[in-house]
């Protein structure tokens, strides 16, 4: 599920906000986990597990850290390694093996493996809750439900930002919210997404077109020209 697809624009975001706004203070974090979920595991309900997995052990720990004042760093060098073995089986396991291939003229097979949606995102964010709580700058918090809000919380999940658990703590428990950020929601998000349907999709189809013609295929000005609306696709992250 992406931003600009018809199922979140029509299905899921009014749902989430309309849930949000019915259910009770105590229990807005744990429905906002559970659609964060579904939205995670929407095209890859296979590779729930991973994100779950990532929660848990994050979780487990921070808590550790709190604990076992003597321990402390080992437990933090076991969560950098677990949280980065994921990340590798995952994402540059194949790069890995093919580099080597390319490197020493060996035939080690690639894996079939789909890149599970905002991997680098959920994971670096994880990490960086343990990293808090090794550092004191924040105590473990002893809910894991809330833990997996931080890491799944899903309009930053696919594609961030990386946000700092010490930054948004005090928000998980003691959020507000008023007419005037809710408006200024809406507005940014129309505006954004203006700017990936009609400019970055557009620019995104025309650079594609002329990549696909190749080197031969294409005159130097106009492959400057694919270049430039290449650029433009993603220079629109800078223009909010």
């Amino acid at each position: 599920m992406v931003f600009s697809s018809t199922i979140f624009l029509f299905l899921f975001l009014p749902m989430t906000l309309l849930g949000y706004y019915l259910i009770k203070n105590n229990y807005k974090n744990y429905y906002l986990l559970f659609m964060s979920l579904i939205f995670f595991g929407w095209s890859q309900p296979n590779y729930l597990w991973i994100i779950i997995l990532s929660v848990v052990v994050n979780y487990a720990c921070a808590m550790l850290i709190d604990d076992l004042q003597k321990l402390q760093r080992p437990v933090l060098i076991i969560a950098v390694i677990a949280n980065l073995s994921i990340l590798f089986c995952f994402k540059y396991f194949n790069f890995s093996i093919d580099s080597i291939n390319k490197v020493l003229g060996s035939s080690f097979a690639l894996r079939e493996i789909i890149l599970p949606i905002g991997i680098s995102f959920f994971t670096f964010q994880g990490m960086s809750y343990v990293i808090d709580v090794y550092r004191k700058d924040v105590p473990a918090q002893k809910n894991i439900f809330k833990v997996g809000l931080y890491i799944v919380l899903f309009p930053q999940l696919i594609a961030g930002p990386i946000v700092r658990y010490k930054d948004i703590a005090f928000e998980i428990d003691n959020r507000k919210t008023v007419l005037q950020d809710f408006s200024s929601g809406i507005e940014r998000f129309i505006i954004g997404f203006g700017k990936k349907a009609i400019i970055a999709n557009t620019m995104a189809a025309a650079a594609d077109a002329i990549w696909d013609n190749g080197a031969t295929g294409n005159t130097w000005i106009i492959a400057w020209g694919g270049c430039s609306l290449y650029v433009a696709d993603i220079f629109r992250f800078f223009w909010l």
